[in-house]
């Protein structure tokens, strides 16, 4: 059976080639297996038929019986035409109305015959019109394999205009279920389905195209999503034993004098339980004979910079080198900066590597790295450069992780025969539910606590017209000594604008803060780097007390000083972005706040983001609400968005199913690994199948 679903799409009855093109360009579907798994968005009860005369102005879908008794064309503004049809049943008339594709419809509209309407209704000039309906004669209407639950598919534009309606797409998948008799192979073991009681593969594909009731389909909705999260845990888990397995790591036996030397004098404060826990945890996979591949978790400001030191100490300590590699130059600049600080108390030879970096010191560092004696090596991407070359690499730090492609990570890997152990870390919370279907392949640690002694930024949202009260609040901070951060939206699109309201903003707070009483330093895109960082400086060195900024310095920035961040038009930032932001103070022992500031008129989504940002300062517990709001798609950036195309599952809303998944195929891969027993067969065929199409490797690092 499941060679039929390898014919080519356009041998379907009613295809053809050119609807076949546009199927494959559209929605991606080159043959019979695509359509099949091209599951419906939603559902609409289609049990009842309207009379004209029972219509009310609704949003909400109806369908009429009746016939057409005349059609005309329309002209309307400047070369426009609609084709309007005259509509009735024996209650009454009203219009029918097409804006596109009116030669298609003029030709195939049959006039005085029976047929059913389905559309939207609006009252236009005191009758009720319906644009675009999907049309049908009422003898095939009642002869088609209908269901009361009437799915609607995925389009576009193009094929709509193309004539491929919803009612097209649903005819092609009745053709299907006839052409191949519905004889669909089943793709789970017996146990599992007799376990978690599923339907059969053929009935859910039945009922989620066809769904007789509304427990039918939850039924098929389970079953489908179960199995799609299942195959991803399975080939994750897989992939990260695999790994363990094969890939032998250097085993880092001891802990030696650079780690013992620096925790016990060194430690700048003491560690937290977390951190403590997060350290063995490396400490084991380092010890071990396998590679590390782990990614370290944890919030704005909760010490990820300490345990990933220590871990260096670890290589450093079995004669090893390591490296950390940051997405930007301000970034590794800051690694470098904090990292030097603790290195230098132990004599370690550290350097920096960016598109920067001068060609003399380039090559001092090139003849270090090759000699050994450069024990530690921060970069950007230029850490990649095939020049660039390791006396005996063990240990490669890459931080914020979904910025890297997987290509550039593995050119990491390949500057050893024996790769290094890796640690990704991230400072932007990913939620549980994202981690494990992103990240499946990769151990995971998370700091959950902040280090003592920090006070939790209080957060407020206060409109434009409170501004005068903010600005005395900024007084009083400014003369108990603290500095400000006042942050503007950079929005891509429009950098006029972005410099037009940094430079507003500039200017009257410059009036409100004038010199010599008050000092700013301003920061925005268009600066060459030299001034940024004078400006920064200045800041850094209390000698400005407010920073006007756009969102350069969301990373990067850290001056315990800075006790308030203003965030101007913070509606127009996401959730991480401001929790990001936030990020900037607190960082001393004073109280920290952070004031969001919008106009009154805010969408729904950005109430609920600053209600969030004013609730909670938990990054775990913001990026679970960002991914309700925003989808997984956008949080992860391009990169990685690829492994969630998902065809039926949602990683937010499914998320108790993706536990179950996960679980289930723990358990089986812990008894059985090869997939040899013969009950597992089948698991072992679609997990072959899958990686030949290698539709989740090239997303997973």
């Amino acid at each position: 059976m499941s060679n039929l679903l390898l014919t080519p799409i356009e041998y379907l009855k009613g295809v053809g080639p050119s609807r076949g093109e546009l199927l494959r360009k559209e929605l991606g579907i080159h043959q019979y297996g695509d359509l099949i798994n091209l599951y419906p968005n939603r559902y609409i009860d289609r049990t009842r038929y309207y009379k004209i005369n029972e219509l009310h102005n609704t949003t909400t879908e109806v369908q009429i019986i009746g016939k057409v008794i005349h059609i005309k064309t329309v002209e309307f503004g400047k070369n426009k035409k609609r084709l309007v049809a005259h509509f009735v049943d024996d209650t009454g008339q009203m219009e029918l109305v097409w804006f596109q594709g009116q030669k298609w419809i003029k030709e195939s509209l049959k006039l005085n015959e029976m047929m059913v309407i389905f559309g939207k209704c609006t009252v236009f000039n005191g009758q009720f019109s319906m644009a675009h309906p999907e049309i049908e004669l009422l003898a095939e209407h009642q002869q088609s394999l209908r269901s009361a639950m009437q799915p609607v598919y995925p389009s576009t534009e193009k094929l709509g205009n193309r004539g491929i309606t919803n009612r097209v797409m649903n005819k092609m998948m009745q053709q299907l279920f006839v052409e191949t008799q519905a004889l669909f192979s089943e793709t789970l073991p017996d146990y599992l389905i007799q376990d978690l009681k599923l339907i059969s593969k053929r009935e859910a594909l039945f009922n989620i195209h066809f769904p007789k009731s509304n427990n039918a389909l939850a039924k098929a909705q389970f079953r489908l999503k179960f199995e799609e999260l299942f195959y991803i845990q399975i080939q994750l888990i897989l992939k990260n034993l695999i790994q363990k397995h094969k890939i032998k790591g250097h085993p880092f036996a001891k802990v030696g004098h650079l780690f013992t030397e620096f925790y016990q004098n060194h430690l700048p404060f003491e560690l937290t339980t977390a951190q403590k826990r997060v350290i063995k945890e490396i400490r084991i996979d380092m010890g071990s004979n396998a590679q590390m591949n782990r990614l370290l978790q944890g919030d704005v400001g909760s010490g990820k910079t300490i345990v990933a030191f220590m871990s260096i100490l670890l290589a450093l300590d079995n004669g090893f080198q390591a490296c950390l590699m940051a997405p930007t130059e301000i970034l590794a600049n800051q690694h470098f900066l904090g990292l030097s600080e603790l290195a230098n108390k132990l004599n370690l030879n550290i350097k920096l590597l960016t598109g920067s970096t001068k060609t003399a010191d380039r090559k001092i560092i090139h003849e270090e790295l090759e000699n050994g004696s450069l024990h530690i090596l921060i970069g950007t991407h230029a850490l990649l450069e095939d020049k660039v070359q390791f006396q005996n690499l063990g240990l490669a730090i890459i931080d914020e992780q979904h910025r890297f492609g997987v290509e550039q990570r593995s050119k990491l890997w390949k500057k050893n025969v024996i790769p290094p152990h890796i640690l990704v870390m991230t400072a932007t919370p990913i939620p549980r539910t994202l981690a494990m279907s992103l990240y499946g392949d990769l151990d995971i640690s998370v700091i959950d606590e902040l280090p003592p002694g920090r006070k939790p930024i209080q957060t407020v949202h206060r409109f434009d017209s409170n501004r005068l009260k903010v600005w005395k609040f900024l007084r009083d901070e400014i003369a108990k000594g603290r500095q400000i951060y006042i942050v503007y939206p950079l929005i891509q699109e429009s950098e006029k604008m972005d410099y037009k309201d940094l430079m507003d903003g500039y200017e009257s707070i410059s009036r409100d803060f004038p010199l010599p009483q008050y000092a700013i330093s301003i920061i925005h895109g268009k600066m060459k780097p030299a001034d940024k960082e004078a400006e920064m400086k200045r800041f850094a060195e209390g000698k400005t007390n407010i920073m006007v900024a756009t969102t350069v310095i969301e990373v990067g920035v850290n001056v315990p000083n800075a006790s308030v961040m203003i965030i101007e038009s913070a509606e127009r930032f996401g959730l991480s972005q401001l929790h990001q932001l936030r990020g900037r103070v607190g960082r001393g022992a004073e109280q920290s706040y952070c004031i969001l500031m919008t106009g009154h008129k805010l969408s729904t989504e950005s109430k609920i983001r600053m209600e969030t940002m004013v609730n909670t300062n938990d990054g775990f517990e913001i990026a679970e609400v960002d991914l309700k709001l925003r989808g997984p798609g956008d949080l992860m950036g391009t990169q990685q968005s690829g492994v969630l195309n998902l065809q039926i599952a949602d990683i937010v809303k499914d998320k108790e199913i993706l536990g179950f998944a996960r679980n289930y195929a723990q358990r089986i891969l812990a008894a059985d690994t090869p997939l040899e027993k013969p009950e597992n067969a089948i698991i072992k065929n679609i997990y072959l199948e899958l990686t030949k199409k290698k539709n989740i490797w090239n997303y997973i690092s």
